[in-house]
């Protein structure tokens, strides 16, 4: 399953390197993981996530299909 990291560091406006050094990781394993060479831990997306002011669970896109809404007849 894809993180949302790339759009999450965008919305901020931070290089590679300024998440990284913000969350205390390697800019090798942030570009890694927008890559999807590596998978994350729940510790380095918590690391991931404090910088960014967002919660774990936002770095996953939603499971929610829309609801289409009925005509009436």
């Amino acid at each position: 399953m894809p993180v949302l990291l790339r759009h999450w560091r965008d919305k901020r406006g931070y290089s590679v390197r300024e998440l990284a050094r913000r969350a205390g990781v390697g800019f090798v394993t942030v570009s890694r993981i927008e890559n999807e060479h590596i998978s994350p831990t729940v510790t380095m997306l918590e690391k991931l996530a404090e910088p960014l002011d967002i919660e774990v669970r936002d770095f996953f896109p939603s499971s929610r299909t829309p609801q289409r809404k009925r005509r009436r007849r």
